[in-house]
């Protein structure tokens, strides 16, 4: 028996065989049950790592692989695209769930897993059915958003496991996002002190989403502390989406409000619409207004002018998120449950802020107002 298990006079589990033999859960009960097609290599190391644990599959041993579909279920929530609308390519093709989806995927081929994505709209009256229809063909769910409500989630979660993408932990779900409080204070710090900018913006995300609520809330607190005007409400409202931030923007100048000095947009995608509005009225950026993403994503370095963001690593997010639920579906999930997981952010700045593309410093700081 090994020291670990003999230090606690615990025999080996399956799960102290699969960490051994470096192996997923699911791959260890093929083994075992002699079910499924599992390649030599593994199988010799599954079988070494028996062999030197001594351990002995047990009634509980053989019900997990039973129970196991070795499939995660993966909700997203997306808008209505309207056909002929002059961002539907970008919004369809620059999805930042797809991207974290991408993290999940690569992650979910090493465990053995499968994902099984569905979509649901923004406003479905009937995404609730949905998404338990998924779960009983699913061994744990991964929603992005918040697409339940906190007593359908608590349901779902007592069902099987469940892990949330920019939602809020509960005591029985963990949760996954970027540290958005962090982020967005740097941006803030920067437009304020680094560029004295006096008056900004924020241009805000889906309306309930706990991403966009915490950037907002992150500038406001900056803003407040500094004496500067911001802008934001129901005339901000983007949407996550290039279409929803420049018809804000446009419904903005239709209504002759004044622009701030920077405008802030909740993520990149809402940033490129922005840009565009901007540049249809013949408004310079960053002469006349600066403008921020959030995200990063890699379509921002190549933008005119390249875009100031918020860099996460969005694979990282679907990464760890399918990681967290692994280890509730195979293990008792005790340490992760009722987790708020935060993941780095780092400011990049941009020429679309008013860096120096060169320097990388404030050019303008004398001229804002």
């Amino acid at each position: 028996m090994s020291q670990e298990a003999s230090a606690g006079n615990q025999p080996p589990t399956i799960y102290d065989v699969a960490r051994a033999a470096g192996v997923s859960i699911a791959s260890v009960s093929r083994v075992l049950n002699d079910q499924g097609n599992p390649r030599a290599d593994t199988r010799q190391r599954v079988l070494a790592a028996v062999a030197e644990l001594g351990f002995v599959p047990d009634g509980a041993a053989r019900a997990l692989s039973a129970r196991l579909k070795e499939v995660v279920g993966v909700i997203v929530r997306r808008p209505q695209w309207l056909d002929g609308s002059l961002f539907t390519d970008e919004d369809e093709n620059l999805q930042f769930p797809d991207m974290i989806n991408r993290g999940m995927e690569i992650v979910a081929q090493r465990h053995g897993f499968d994902l099984l994505i569905r979509s649901v709209d923004l406003d479905e009256a009937n995404a609730g059915s949905r998404i338990f229809a998924l779960a009983r063909k699913s061994d744990g769910i991964i929603l992005h958003d918040r697409v339940l409500d906190p007593d359908q989630l608590d349901r779902l979660a007592r069902q099987l496991p469940v892990v949330t993408l920019a939602g809020l932990p509960t005591a029985t779900t963990a949760n996954v996002h970027g540290d958005n409080d962090s982020g967005m204070r740097a941006v803030a710090r920067h437009l304020i002190h680094d560029h004295g900018y006096r008056t900004l913006a924020y241009l805000a995300g889906h309306e309930g989403s706990p991403d966009s609520i915490t950037r907002g809330r992150a500038l406001a607190d900056e803003a407040r502390s500094a004496g500067v005007t911001l802008q934001a409400g129901d005339a901000w409202q983007g949407g996550y989406q290039a279409a929803g931030g420049a018809a804000a923007i446009e419904r903005l100048i239709a209504a002759g409000t004044r622009l701030p000095r920077a405008i802030v947009c909740a993520n990149d995608q809402s940033a490129i619409g922005v840009l565009h509005a901007l540049a249809q009225h013949g408004i310079s950026v960053p002469g006349d207004v600066a403008v921020t993403g959030f995200d990063d994503m890699p379509v921002a370095r190549h933008l005119r002018p390249q875009l100031t963001s918020v860099r996460q690593s969005i694979q990282d997010l679907g990464a760890t998120a399918f990681e967290t639920l692994y280890s509730m579906i195979c293990g008792d999930g005790s340490g992760v449950r009722g987790q708020d997981i935060a993941l780095p952010t780092q400011l990049v700045r941009r020429r679309s802020c008013g860096c120096d593309p060169q320097l990388l410093v404030p050019r303008n700081a004398q001229e804002a107002g």
